[in-house]
């Protein structure tokens, strides 16, 4: 089977060159653990590929086992523009990789469906300020933000990789016009459209925003599920990833007996440090 890069060097080559195509992924774990660096770094490192040979072999090397890179990468908000998510991956990321990396990146902004029956005034997220024809305009195009987020992703997602950041934002939203079973319908739907996508869909999400049978819920309409977390020993914390469950993945880390991994952020951005195995 092929495999999409995760983008992230010390990991892949461990898996067999990335994740199986057709694979949608949820990337959870405390604040400030790994998981959101990993999501900036797998759009950056996949983009430099394609953008910028040099530098990819630089920071990453020769693609592994089965990989190959994906035709697009697309990188979906739904409460940031390209402006605001480059900025904040820049403090991730080398300046040189982010600005190779960005070029080849699209970035999809959904605020405007995300806020647009909220109290939020316009003119904070929107890239300029209502004018008297687009008060002439209100209403035309009122799509719930989910039916936008799919419309996208029907365009886009064939043969691609798709960061999403984050499934906070949509269930932060959960209310009378949105409930938490639609976001878990739509990862249902979703793991099975990605089948004939045969891309790579990356979910974000920060494990304190759902309660445990909520996250059950999530983990269960995806394929694969990796969980960061920080640990303290002595006067050091240390960032950890694990693979919860990943189909086409988790056996290949069984078989080698690896049981966590040992991560940091680097210049390149989200990396491996060391690997523990089953003693």
């Amino acid at each position: 089977m092929a495999t999409i890069p995760f983008g992230i060097s010390r990991l892949d080559s461990r898996i067999g060159g990335g994740a199986p195509e057709g694979s949608v992924v949820l990337l959870s774990g405390e604040a400030g653990a790994g998981a959101r660096e990993f999501l900036y770094t797998a759009a950056m490192m996949n983009a430099v590929a394609t953008a910028d040979p040099e530098l990819f072999d630089l920071h990453y090397g020769s693609p592994h086992g089965s990989a190959r890179q994906p035709e697009e990468i697309h990188y979906v908000s739904f409460t940031a523009n390209e402006a605001e998510l480059q900025r904040e991956i820049a403090f991730t990321m080398d300046d040189e990789i982010v600005a190779a990396g960005a070029d080849a990146v699209t970035f999809a902004d959904l605020s405007p469906e995300y806020f647009q029956l909220s109290p939020v005034p316009r003119s904070w997220y929107a890239d300029k300020h209502q004018t008297v024809r687009d008060l002439g305009n209100t209403g035309e195009d009122t799509r719930d933000v989910l039916e936008r987020f799919a419309d996208y992703l029907d365009e886009h997602a064939s043969g691609s990789l798709v960061v999403v950041d984050s499934l906070n934002d949509l269930i932060g939203r959960r209310s009378s016009d949105m409930a938490f079973s639609d976001v878990v319908m739509t990862l249902k739907g979703l793991r099975k459209a990605a089948r004939d996508w045969s891309g790579l869909i990356l979910l974000h999400l920060t494990r304190d925003a759902v309660r445990s049978e909520e996250f059950g819920s999530l983990m269960s309409s995806v394929d694969g599920t990796v969980q960061f977390a920080w640990e303290s020993g002595g006067n050091e914390r240390v960032r950890t990833m694990f693979v919860r469950e990943f189909r086409g993945v988790l056996g290949r880390l069984e078989e080698d007996d690896i049981v966590q991994f040992e991560t940091e952020i680097r210049d390149s951005g989200f990396d491996i440090s060391d690997v523990r195995k089953i003693r």
